[in-house]
């Protein structure tokens, strides 16, 4: 369900109200929910990444642990104070696992982002209910982050903070959205996004997951397989797609595209549009689906659109992480991230042009992983292969 944004900024007053009456205020979060919140909230439990990285960037000293393991590379982008949180590690999906840590943290209040329905939130009611702890949900679109980082700052009593990250959120986005109304539509690449350590899942049109790389305004070559969250794909399938550039959210995926014969002949290894996402501490493209994904804007505007993109990616990342994450990233720690990235320190990339094709799904041909279709394009130009192929439709004159 929608958040009403009425509803948010009334919330907002009630909490300032009650702040300053020291009662509770009344929230209504994305599910449409009444809950009472504390108007002084201390202790916060998180109950998945996304609410992690929400609180953890507004207020740290409020969190009570991280709802998921991190890694050491992930530990290493953190300041050591916060890196060293307990792991709660409860599932909100496993709702008496969920009560017995609310019961044994204690937490003032609980957080869930994500996206809502009526069965996430009768689950949210049924934990409060039973441990007496508020439970809010909220959504995790993107085109909500301005706004959830104002509202949960206002929440935390941390409203200076929720209001400088959300103005930073907002000329991401906000600039994004203003380079795409100058890029041509048939400069926007066909993209394929590879999650795990195979690159054989992927997100369909409007997930979580696709969320950053759709803000962007390119050709995800999956929506074709239609609406959904993740999706188990082939190789033949991404061979048929034919991406002019392919984004690898594992590092063994990565290494597998530039290194196997498995994947020679795809336009985006002949032409090397290979790139790592960076994920420490946080993923910019999803791993969680949260604030996160802001410095992913950045990345993936000079990654598509390097003739509109005229800043210092590093200079905005360095900025960002220490915005948002507190830390100071060393050259080290910064090469790290951006390089594998596609972040080049000379000169803009050259901009791989290719057409904006119709939305009918296109039947995948009977053909092997490293077969070259008849009269297929040429590698590097990206695409569905050439029109009117052999199991392949011709693109309409005049694509929607």
């Amino acid at each position: 369900m929608p958040q009403r944004s009425p509803a948010i900024w009334m919330t907002i007053l009630l909490m300032m109200l009650a702040a300053k009456s020291g009662q509770a205020a009344g929230f209504v979060d994305a599910a449409e929910r009444y809950v009472e919140v504390p108007d002084r909230v201390g202790r916060v439990m998180t109950a998945n990444p996304a609410a992690d990285v929400l609180v953890f960037v507004l207020a740290p000293e409020k969190l009570l642990g991280w709802s998921a393991g991190l890694s050491r590379e992930q530990r290493a982008y953190l300041p050591a104070k916060f890196a060293r949180l307990p792991i709660l590690g409860s599932s909100p999906t496993n709702t008496a696992e969920m009560v017995q840590t609310v019961a044994r943290v204690r937490p003032d209040l609980v957080i869930e982002a994500g996206p809502v329905s009526p069965e996430v939130a009768a689950r949210a009611d049924q934990i409060q209910q039973q441990t007496g702890v508020p439970y809010i949900l909220l959504d995790s679109d993107i085109q909500a982050t301005p706004r959830t980082l104002r509202t949960v700052g206002a929440m935390l009593g941390v409203v200076e903070r929720g209001n400088d990250l959300a103005n930073y959120a907002d000329n991401a986005i906000d600039a994004l959205r203003g380079r795409l109304l100058i890029a041509p539509a048939d400069e926007r690449p066909l993209v394929y996004y590879g999650r795990g350590p195979d690159g054989l899942e992927t997100g369909l049109a409007g997930s979580q997951a696709m969320a950053a790389i759709d803000q962007a305004g390119v050709i995800n070559v999956a929506a074709r397989l239609g609406r959904g969250e993740l999706k188990w794909v082939t190789r033949d399938e991404i061979f048929a797609w034919n991406p002019a550039i392919v984004i690898a959210q594992k590092r063994s995926f990565y290494l597998a595209l530039q290194r196997s014969t498995t994947w020679r002949g795809l336009s985006a290894v002949a032409n090397k549009r290979v790139y790592l996402a960076p994920g420490n501490p946080f993923g910019w493209i999803d791993d969680p689906p949260g604030v996160n994904r802001i410095i992913g804007l950045y990345w993936l505007t000079a990654l598509f659109y390097p003739d509109q993109y005229q800043e210092d990616l590093r200079s905005n990342v360095r900025e960002f992480y220490e915005k948002f994450y507190r830390v100071k990233l060393s050259d080290r720690q910064l090469e790290a991230l951006v390089r594998p990235a596609g972040a080049r320190s000379g000169g803009p990339q050259q901009m791989i042009g290719v057409p904006l094709l119709g939305a009918e799904p296109v039947p995948l041909p009977n053909a092997t992983p490293n077969a070259t279709l008849p009269n297929a394009r040429p590698p590097g130009r990206g695409g569905f292969g050439n029109p009117g192929s052999p199991g392949l439709p011709a693109i309409p004159s005049n694509p929607q």
